[in-house]
């Protein structure tokens, strides 16, 4: 048995590895310390793997050509390039073509692509790209707002900031009024929480 689960992560290697780094920062592994590699492997394996889902789609008998948006859909991915978490909220949009999408499947897309080391810049373009092949919306507006603990809690240590980024696509990105629709339903009107 190579002690490799489904999803190809390695629990006990993980954890001999994170018992090593600990070892290596001087941490003496006691008391409530001993278990601490399990926990390790076991959180990251957690993060990084995304719950396997079918994509439901169904007819769009009525001609619903009106934008579907799912906002505050939360999501915690990892820096890949130091392994930290990044933590926010996603806003997903698309507008209709001949198929509508379940709505939990918008929040399943966002995990999908958070499971992973990332940056949310590319994560935000996957976000909309898959939306874009597997629907053929005629239209596709993504946007994340995400705390960095790579920025927050280490070096520049920047406490409070956030990290915004976009992907428009389709009419969402061509057409002016759809653009500002998007935005106003994404962000709320001025003054509201929004």
């Amino acid at each position: 048995m190579t002690g490799i689960d489904d999803n190809g992560i390695d629990l006990a290697g993980a954890e001999k590895a994170a018992g090593a780094l600990l070892d290596a920062l001087g941490i003496e592994r006691v008391g409530p310390l001993e278990g601490t590699p399990r926990r390790i492997a076991r959180a990251y394996a957690e993060l990084l793997t995304a719950r396997e889902f079918s994509m439901t789609t169904f007819p769009n008998d009525e001609g619903y050509d009106e934008m579907v948006i799912a906002r505050d859909i939360p999501f915690t991915s990892l820096c890949e390039h130091h392994l930290l978490p990044f933590i926010g909220t996603a806003v997903v949009a698309y507008l209709p073509g001949e198929r509508i999408l379940g709505l939990s499947k918008l929040a399943r897309v966002v995990e999908l692509f958070a499971r992973r080391p990332q940056v949310q810049e590319r994560m935000t373009k996957q976000i909309a790209h898959w939306l874009d092949d597997n629907l053929s919306p005629k239209g596709v507006g993504i946007v994340l707002r995400a705390e960095h603990t790579c920025m927050t809690v280490r070096g520049v240590a920047a406490r409070g900031a956030t990290t915004v980024t976009s992907t428009l696509l389709g009419r969402i990105r061509d057409d002016a009024r759809t653009r500002g629709e998007f935005l106003t339903l994404a962000y709320g009107p001025v003054g509201t929480n929004g």
